[in-house]
């Protein structure tokens, strides 16, 4: 017999069927409450409340695991391929060498933009911010390719993926490129994934960008610690604008709209200000930790703590290496790095921190990273979504190939005035 739990309302007795999911996690299937009792719950930033079942990512916050389909994201620490990893999410397996060549080429065949796309470019001011203009574009991306608005087959989903996945990266260089008054660089068919992108922001004309082995690896690595987050607010987002069957494109273009905003994809740029603002205020990282802990200063350690993560964040003991590694390899002195490290011995040994489980996040490093390879800090979140679109992909598709999809509507509980009779203040 399926166990239950016993809600008690006003004398009466509802049995709400349990929940388990394959690591043992256990919810209250609250379907058919309201439709029972009346009732329904209440739990804003639904910190409570699944929305799904999904066999994509697991994450145990107390633990600090973090899984893409079974997989620790460690063991993709000493061979970060980008690609193999997207294909895994989206497809629930790594690819062999078929399906990984199939999909390679597929990306390298679809990198350019059409043509007449670029004039969108220029109807955007320079100042413009990276991130709109991703997400206006990637919505354009359906009106130039209609066939998939409707995706109901593996082919189709392949290559959708394909496009999408190797078109943001040459949307995000043009937005940078554009916002420099430097001419795009077009997709070099040679080029891998990576460094093709890099390729796109840095090169100028007779004279290529060339990207090193440590640097590939870091950026590889980064984009995949990034691909996937569970029932992140982007990536329910784009759950619930793709459960009104709105095409990939259009639910994609949400997704980065979602993390655009401060509190999600831009919390690494918080990050890098904080160790400017303490590098140009000269103090020390002690003198910044203590002013942290006081509540009138206005101070806050950026990049620790995490709403999931109790104990440690995994990605963050994955990206201090590759930080270490990067800036080993580059023979390169930054203040702001020597500041994080600082930041990050005082924290680990201060019991205010330990004691309220204030650990480094994934944000903490990432910034340090990017800012080391050369990318600007208004491009930080554009590289986030880059990393995140297989992800989304993944829930989107996952949503749409289920059979017991609906379209996502939230109740509420109403607070405001009650019935009120209609008397006009205008005159007259």
């Amino acid at each position: 017999m399926a166990e239950t739990v016993t809600l008690q309302v006003d004398g009466k007795e509802y049995h709400l069927p349990l929940v388990q999911g394959t690591e043992g996690e256990r919810a209250i299937d609250i379907t058919r409450l309201r439709a029972e009792t009346g009732l329904i719950t209440l739990d804003p930033g639904y910190a409570n409340t699944g929305s799904c079942e999904s066999a994509i990512t697991y994450i145990d916050g107390e633990q600090g695991i973090l899984r893409y389909r079974g997989i620790p994201i460690e063991q993709f620490e000493n061979h970060p391929n980008f690609v193999e990893v997207a294909w895994l999410l989206i497809f629930g397996k790594l690819p062999d060498q078929q399906e990984y060549a199939r999909f390679s080429e597929a990306l390298t065949n679809t990198a350019n933009i059409d043509e007449s796309m670029k004039h969108n470019f220029q109807g955007f001011p320079r100042s413009a911010p990276p991130m709109a203009i991703l997400s206006a574009m990637i919505n354009a991306l359906s009106c130039f390719h209609p066939e998939f608005r409707k995706v109901d087959d593996p082919d189709q989903l392949e290559a959708v993926a394909a496009r999408l996945i190797s078109k943001i990266r040459t949307i995000a260089a043009y937005a940078y490129r554009r916002s420099r008054g430097k001419p795009v660089m077009y997709p070099d068919p040679k080029l891998r994934y990576v460094t093709n992108f890099l390729h796109m922001m840095f090169s100028q004309p007779y004279e290529e960008y060339i990207c090193d082995d440590i640097t590939q690896d870091a950026l590889n690595l980064l984009l995949i610690l990034h691909a996937d987050h569970e029932q992140n607010c982007s990536t329910s987002t784009v759950r619930m604008v793709g459960s009104s069957q709105a095409n990939l494109f259009t639910s994609c273009a949400s997704g980065v709209s979602a993390l655009w905003g401060p509190l999600h994809g831009g919390a690494n740029v918080q990050v890098i200000d904080m160790l400017k603002h303490i590098h140009e205020g000269q103090m020390t990282p002690e003198e910044y930790v203590r002013r942290a802990k006081e509540k009138t200063s206005g101070e806050r350690l950026m990049g620790f703590g995490h709403r999931v993560y109790k104990n440690f964040d995994p990605r963050a003991v994955v990206l201090q290496r590759t930080a270490e590694r990067l800036f080993r390899k580059m023979n390169k002195h930054d203040p702001l790095l020597d500041i994080a490290r600082k930041l990050e011995e005082i924290a680990l040994a201060d019991s205010y921190f330990v004691e309220r489980k204030l650990y480094p996040n994934v944000d903490f490093y990432s910034g340090v990273i990017l800012r080391a390879i050369g990318i600007p800090v208004n491009m930080f979140t554009v590289i986030f979504a880059i990393g995140r679109l297989p992800g989304w992909i993944a829930h989107w598709a996952e949503q749409n190939a289920s059979s017991t999809a609906r379209i996502s509507r939230p109740r509420q509980i109403y607070t405001g005035n009650p019935e009120t009779r209609y008397v006009s203040l205008l005159k007259g």
